[in-house]
């Protein structure tokens, strides 16, 4: 007789996990949930109410808080960078001198690259005013990633299914990117503009159309004001190229129009000791940066010749040389007996066409002899002659 092996005791039967019972393995409920189910003689409606409403909303409170602490970290640690870009970097004074072209080519001085320390009142506020942007931004940046990610976490918590979220999210940010492009270009611009420092409050800007010192600059709309005192109102995402007249150095350029029949190295001479004489005055040394060249004959024209002369000076300070030096040169070039090249233009009226063939034009030597000592021209034609009445 064959035995037959005893057969294994079957699997046991799952046990019945039902939303009330919280301590059978349900595992979205907590301890304190399985506390009151043993405590409270396996009160399942009392256990579940305990979850929802103390659990619960200490779990979504704790995050809250965590995300609230986190915030306030990200932002100080915002501000103290903030604070030091606002005191910004000292920076050595210039010098005169310094990055000047010994071989006297205006090639190699225009590829010196010097640095005037930033200081006064223009600068301190651009400083304030470029850490106030930046510093914002992150900071909104900050919040907002740090709370949407909070409240993605409490609403998971309250049993919700937040992929569905997170893709409606999605959609929204789209619709709202096509609808605003523009308000997003202009944000986005402004954002890249203040964080790469290409102008600040105080500084003289060619913005395209716009012209003029910059008085604010926002993340959307950068306002400055031109020579007339005319208030423009730029938005960033229209800018398409900055020229900042402000930065580092600048450089005073002046152009004189003299006669061909001026002597070239004369000029010369007279541009160089009357520049010069500006240069060596101490009240103008924090103005010019170097000493001034003469680039030499600069273009001709059917009026003269055109010579340039240049002076490295500091940022802003370019018109105010270039006048001085104009001063100058006016100066010298009256002492020296140099005059200006002058175009001298003959009009020729309808009058003095309508007079052309009247006696007025007869030549005495065209006369006959006996009559060219005792000939006198006649009066001019009257105003009815001439149709004026």
């Amino acid at each position: 007789m064959i035995d037959l092996l005893p057969l294994a005791d079957p699997a046991p039967a799952p046990a019945v996990v039902t939303d009330a019972a919280c301590y059978v393995g349900d595992e979205s409920k907590g301890t304190l949930c399985r506390w009151v189910y043993d405590t409270f003689g396996k009160n399942e409606t009392l256990a579940e109410s305990s979850d929802w409403l103390i659990a619960k909303p200490a779990k979504i409170l704790a995050i809250l808080l965590v995300a609230w602490l986190i915030r306030k970290l990200v932002h100080r640690a915002i501000g103290r960078m903030a604070k030091r870009l606002e005191n910004g970097v000292p920076q050595p004074a210039f010098v005169r001198g310094r990055g000047s072209n010994a071989g006297g080519s205006h090639e190699g001085a225009a590829l010196g690259t010097a640095g005037v320390s930033s200081s006064g009142t223009l600068a301190t506020e651009r400083r304030r005013q470029r850490a106030q942007t930046v510093s914002s931004v992150l900071e909104s940046v900050a919040t907002g990633v740090i709370f949407t990610v909070a409240i993605l976490m409490a609403l998971s918590e309250l049993g919700m299914n937040i992929a569905p979220l997170i893709a409606s999210a999605g959609i929204i940010g789209v619709a709202i990117g096509f609808g605003a492009q523009s308000l997003v270009k202009d944000f986005l611009s402004g954002i890249f503009m203040v964080i790469e420092d290409q102008y600040g409050v105080g500084d003289v800007c060619d913005l395209g159309d716009a012209v003029g010192t910059v008085e604010s600059v926002g993340l959307r709309v950068t306002r400055l004001r031109d020579v007339n005192g005319t208030v423009w109102y730029v938005r960033n995402g229209e800018i398409l190229r900055v020229g900042n007249k402000s930065q580092g150095w600048a450089r005073a350029v002046v152009d004189l129009d003299i006669g061909f029949d001026e002597d070239v190295d004369q000029i010369r001479q007279l541009l160089l000791s009357s520049s010069n004489a500006l240069f060596a005055k101490p009240e103008y040394a924090s103005m010019i940066l170097e000493p001034p060249e003469v680039w030499g004959v600069e273009a001709l024209s059917s009026d003269g010749l055109v010579i340039r002369l240049v002076v490295k000076t500091a940022p802003l300070q370019q018109w105010k040389v270039a006048r001085l030096l104009r001063e100058n040169i006016k100066r010298a070039f009256d002492q020296a007996s140099v005059d200006f090249p002058q175009r001298t233009m003959l009009v020729r009226t309808e009058d003095d066409e309508s007079d052309a063939g009247s006696d007025t034009d007869v030549i005495p030597e065209a006369l006959p002899e006996a009559t060219r000592d005792t000939y006198r021209p006649p009066d001019p034609p009257s105003a009815e002659r001439r149709g004026l009445r």
